[in-house]
């Protein structure tokens, strides 16, 4: 019996990253999870094995009420949400100045950094109100907390993410639920791999540790932040950032 048995999670941008790590995780833990990711194929290849405990959903998640139609259909099927984890996410264009940036990509970039978040909590928030119990996780970014130049979209999306955690997170204070965020600096995944040793070696000279942050320590994080343990910390923002973060 793992420590998330008998509970029911559900995870954005499941497929990939960190992502994809937590939902190993829980699952393995005993959850019962939902799963919703773009793509739809590489769901059902990372998770087609755990049978009914995991629901996999093709979705595009800054469509409000395609995520109201998913948040109903992983509480019709498990019968109630304990867990929700926002994972989605994309940096969009980057290395450009404020006077550089495309409206369209900055909106696109809030529509699925911020506003995907917005809704799946605003849909899974009345289920856990109606039980007195909930744990909600925004994943943002250390971006969020610094500002990152050449980011202004992806630091300003992450920004807000912080942001609506403390909110929700005094919100619901009171009846059980938390809400935080996890501000990761660079984290180890295929992406980062595919980079040049030069621009990995430029991120992780911010780092005091000097190396990336794994998927297993990202994972490991973020299913406390879930887990019935964290009983008393809500409204924060955890960081992963081997001691690069200062406040």
């Amino acid at each position: 019996m793992g420590e998330f048995s008998g509970q029911v999670a559900l995870i954005t941008g499941a497929a990939s990253g960190i992502g994809l790590s937590i939902a190993h995780k829980l699952l393995a833990e005993g959850a019962r999870v939902g799963l919703l990711d773009f793509n739809e194929a590489a769901l059902q290849n990372a998770f087609a094995s755990y049978g009914s405990s995991a629901l996999l959903i093709g979705i595009d998640v800054t469509d409000e009420e395609l995520v109201l139609e998913a948040v109903t259909r992983v509480h019709d099927q498990f019968g109630q949400i304990d867990c929700l984890i926002n994972c989605v996410g994309i940096t969009g264009i980057t290395n450009v100045q404020s006077h550089e940036v495309s409206s369209e990509n900055l909106h696109k970039v809030f529509e699925v950094n911020f506003m995907s978040s917005f809704y799946t909590s605003k849909a899974v928030l009345p289920f856990m109100l109606a039980r007195n119990y909930g744990r909600i996780l925004h994943i943002a970014s250390i971006a969020g907390k610094e500002g990152n130049a050449g980011m202004l979209a992806y630091s300003t999306s992450k920004a807000a993410v912080i942001c609506m955690a403390k909110v929700q997170g005094k919100e619901y204070a009171e009846r059980g639920i938390t809400v935080n965020a996890l501000a990761p600096a660079v984290i180890q995944t295929p992406l980062v791999d595919a980079m040049p040793e030069v621009q990995v070696k430029y991120m992780t000279d911010k780092i005091p540790m000097k190396r990336c942050g794994t998927l297993e320590e990202a994972a490991n994080l973020a299913t406390y932040i879930v887990s019935p343990k964290n009983s008393f910390t809500t409204g924060f923002t955890f960081d992963l950032s081997g001691g690069r973060a200062t406040y």
